[in-house]
């Protein structure tokens, strides 16, 4: 069955509309009539299976048929990923989607090879929100993260630590950094990185349970800089080595994302 997003300041189970892309996707490129059922999702843990009632020329109407919320995963993982070249950010953004990541933030570093001027930035964005809504139509993922805007990892830092400036995946307050995450990681190549199974099973051991929020931040082609990886330790960032390979940017983020789900969820 078809999936369509619909952004929760437009959500209204009891008046069910497509509007603006997802209506012309349905009407025009699906060629869906009347009759035909559809599932409707808000990214937010909301989904409704409706029938659609009345195509018009700017919206579509469906009639509810039943409605179902899914619960957020154990553990929120926040993705802090450098821009790679290319158009692999558009992978990992997919990637972590359907891996389950709360949110995404596009880090610039200072081996970034991607320079983006402040209209580039805000065209990523968008781009990277469409990426992530449609990995989610695709996967069955009722929980859509929270993709924010590209930003140095020094800014990333600054926000972070000001409460009242940064808000969670569920629209609340987020506290200073150290509080937001039960555990902050950064992937490392410099030597004396902890292995990411010891790393969880120390805090198991310490904590009696597993965090419930981790914050993994991944380099850029040729790493942090060692200057980049003091700063996130001294934000209690725990550096950790992904093994004795050198993954591609890609293949970290997803192997980071795929450890901590299977452990963590």
């Amino acid at each position: 069955m078809h999936r369509f997003y619909v952004p929760p300041n437009e959500w209204n189970a009891d008046a069910l509309v497509l509007s603006g892309s997802e209506a012309h996707h349905a009407r025009d490129v699906l060629r869906m009539k009347r009759g035909d059922k559809a599932v409707l999702f808000n990214g937010r843990g909301r989904e409704i299976t409706g029938e659609i009632v009345d195509l018009g020329r700017g919206e579509i109407r469906l009639r509810k048929l039943n409605e179902s919320e899914t619960p957020p995963l154990r553990c929120r993982i926040a993705l802090g990923q450098a821009i790679p070249k290319g158009k692999n950010m558009e992978l990992i953004v997919q990637k972590a989607v359907e891996i389950g990541a709360a949110e995404i933030i596009p880090l610039i570093s200072a081996r970034t090879i991607v320079h983006l001027d402040e209209k580039e930035a805000r065209r990523k964005q968008t781009k990277w929100e469409t990426v992530a809504i449609d990995a989610a139509k695709q996967c069955g993922q009722n929980w859509l993260p929270q993709v924010h805007a590209p930003q140095t990892l020094k800014d990333f830092f600054d926000v972070a630590a000001v409460s009242d400036r940064r808000t969670n995946l569920f629209g609340a307050q987020r506290a200073p950094l150290q509080k937001a995450f039960d555990l902050q990681l950064i992937g490392s190549l410099q030597p004396g990185a902890s292995h990411l199974k010891k790393v969880l099973a120390d805090y198991s051991a310490e904590h009696e349970r597993s965090p419930q929020s981790v914050l993994m931040l991944i380099g850029p082609e040729g790493d942090f800089t060692p200057a980049e990886l003091a700063l996130a330790r001294t934000h209690a960032c725990q550096p950790i080595t992904l093994g004795p390979i050198v993954l591609r940017v890609e293949t970290a983020a997803l192997y980071c994302l795929s450890v901590l789900s299977y452990e963590l969820f």
